[in-house]
């Protein structure tokens, strides 16, 4: 798929392996970069329901956005980015359709 950020700062600091780093320590680093490479990896949105951490679409005032686990609590937050959106009738993400997601954030949402 492919991958943009949702702001310049993001992206300076998502690919700078050493800033990355030094920001959210080594473990921390290790798990974003594996969920950044699955991300890119994967043809549409769809595989990354077979892979490691737990692909999962958010609720409430974060309706349209996904979750990747990071280290417990943080989590990888984006959103798809094709245009025209990838949704179905429902509303919900049409997941196999998704080709191009957005970085939004690391937080702990919980």
């Amino acid at each position: 798929m492919e991958i943009e950020f949702e702001s310049n700062r993001l992206s300076k600091l998502m690919n700078n392996s050493v800033k990355l780093s030094q920001k959210y320590g080594p473990h921390m680093y290790k798990k974003i970069r594996q969920r950044l490479d699955d991300l890119e990896a994967a043809d549409c949105l769809e595989e990354m329901r077979m892979l490691p951490g737990e692909c999962h679409e958010l609720t409430g005032d974060r309706s349209g956005q996904l979750a990747l686990h990071l280290v417990h609590p943080q989590r990888l937050v984006f959103e798809p980015a094709d245009n025209p959106p990838s949704v179905k009738e429902d509303e919900g993400i049409d997941w196999p359709r998704v080709k191009k997601v957005r970085i939004l954030e690391i937080v702990d949402y919980h």
